[in-house]
């Protein structure tokens, strides 16, 4: 091999440089909490707030709206990329903020180690969103799974947070083996990982089909578990329940936008010409979400376990779009049908960050608001976190106009169009059974009695932030055509 040959290829770091930015920022704040003496952290907090802020500046300086790889084509920059880490890092300091009082008041939780490894998570997430490559999507994978892992099982003397944590690490391994067994196989039938190339040799008819068919499977089901639907949803619904809830708002928001970018890459990116071998699989497990999801969370009285069961029959509702993204071999409703899902699961995030905050704001030191009951007569507490709590309910309930209705309304609208009637008609009974448990909470929040007087104690910056995010909410179901078009925009310019 001659020296010529032998010369690396130095990667463009402009691409990646908010990952890289958040590593170095995530590394440096570990080391300065070591000698942080204020028990509030308030020196970490601000400065993870700060990585966050200027992580998403970086995006949006960097974007240039052109598909570019690097990194030996194992990374990927593109406007759907740009698009989901901005949005990420908006929620992730959302949640930030709604957890700071509730952290405070458990001295477990207030520790630099709770921001660091959201800072961690956050970077796993951000290099699943960018992946071009099989190993590269499992790397952050990993990553966001092991700091979340630790999150879970912050609290050391409950003995339901480290039962979840055992659960959702055993499972998330079982996962893994999944995922990794069936990037095996697909590398066994095209001689590669990464993703463009495993889409090339596909369309060239240069894999053994047969091999790549048990790898999608075994993929699906390591994404099906990531996503949480049925049937490897066992996992959710006891780790909502278990983790502190501020661990909660952060499993329940922010890796929704991780999962829905690894999906496109891998099975929309990489294996399009298998599609309709996957999308038979997430067929089924779309229908199996949405109705398991939707009937469990009826008999739930714990408001995070019926969230839980919720989220399942949500990411269901999400894989609709991805389900009629190509029919017959005919690509034509892609963009329509996956913008569909982005535009269900950005909204799914604004939403759910907005319900677990208002269960944030209304715990306090050594009690947990996670009961359906312990909401009631929260109108006479407050009328106005009354009012931002049932808008949430309603948007996920798909009530008009609330930003629910319109993503459902598009996801059914794709589907439609793609000639499956008989599974818009099953999407709509199921969101119709769904109802139910959503607008119990808001009748326990207006017409029962309250079983506590205390006022809510909110600081300013949560007042302002859930306001905006309840009237967001609001907004954008009356117009929602801009967020809409914009997913529509990105997807077009990346796939």
């Amino acid at each position: 091999m001659t020296l010529a040959e032998m010369q690396f290829a130095l990667p463009d770091l402009r691409l990646a440089s908010a990952e890289i930015f958040l590593l170095a920022m995530a590394c440096l704040i570990m080391i300065v909490d070591l000698f942080v003496r204020d028990k509030n952290r308030t020196l970490t907090f601000a400065l993870t707030q700060l990585t966050l802020a200027v992580s998403a500046v970086v995006t949006v300086m960097v974007s240039s709206g052109q598909v570019a790889y690097t990194f030996s084509n194992m990374y990927v920059g593109d406007l759907m990329g740009d698009l989901l880490k901005l949005m990420l890092d908006v929620v992730m300091i959302v949640v930030l903020f709604y957890s700071r009082a509730y952290v405070l008041d458990r001295p477990q939780l207030a520790k630099g180690e709770f921001y660091t490894l959201t800072l961690f998570a956050t970077l796993g997430m951000m290099v699943m969103i960018s992946a071009n490559h099989f190993l590269t999507i499992y790397i952050g994978i990993e990553l966001l799974s092991l700091s979340l892992y630790g999150m879970v099982a912050l609290n050391r003397d409950s003995v339901q947070a480290t039962e979840a944590a055992m659960k959702y690490f055993v499972l998330g391994a079982l996962a893994s083996g999944l995922l990794l067994y069936g990037m095996s196989m697909i590398y066994g039938a095209t001689g590669s990982l990464e993703i463009t190339t495993v889409a090339e040799r596909l369309f060239s008819g240069q894999a053994d089909m047969i091999v790549l068919l048990f790898g999608v499977v075994f993929l699906v089901a390591g994404i099906a578990f990531k996503l949480g639907v049925v049937p490897f949803h066992m996992w959710i619904p006891d780790v909502y329940h278990g983790a502190p809830t501020a661990v909660t708002l952060i499993i329940a928001s922010a890796p929704k936008l991780a999962a829905f970018a690894i999906v496109m890459r891998m099975l929309v990116g990489g294996l399009l010409v298998a599609s309709n071998d996957w999308q038979n699989m997430l067929l089924i497990l779309s229908v199996l979400s949405m109705a398991v999801g939707n009937f469990a969370a009826i008999a739930q009285t714990n408001l995070k376990r019926m969230l839980a069961y919720s989220a399942i029959s949500h990411m269901g509702f999400m894989l609709l779009g991805l389900v009629v993204g190509v029919v017959g071999g005919d690509a034509r409703f892609a963009i329509n049908a996956y913008s569909s899902s982005m535009f269900y699961v950005m909204t799914y995030v604004i939403t759910s960050a907005g319900t677990f905050g208002m269960i944030l704001l209304l715990s306090r030191a050594g009690f947990e608001s996670e009961e359906i009951s312990d909401l009631a007569g929260l109108n006479k507490r407050s009328p106005w976190f009354a009012a931002v709590m049932m808008m949430m309910m309603f948007s996920m309930a798909g009530i008009p106009f609330f930003v629910g209705f319109f993503a459902k309304f598009s996801v059914l609208q794709a589907v439609v169009a793609a000639g499956y009637l008989w599974l818009a008609i099953a999407a709509v009974f199921f969101s119709l059974v769904g109802a139910y448990y959503y607008l119990r909470v808001v009748k326990v929040m207006y017409f029962d009695v309250p079983v506590d007087d205390a006022p809510i104690v909110a600081t300013l910056d949560v007042k302002v932030l859930m306001s905006f995010n309840g009237l967001a909410v609001a907004a954008l179901g009356l117009f929602p055509q801009m967020l809409m078009s914009i997913c529509a925009f990105v997807l077009l310019r990346s796939l």
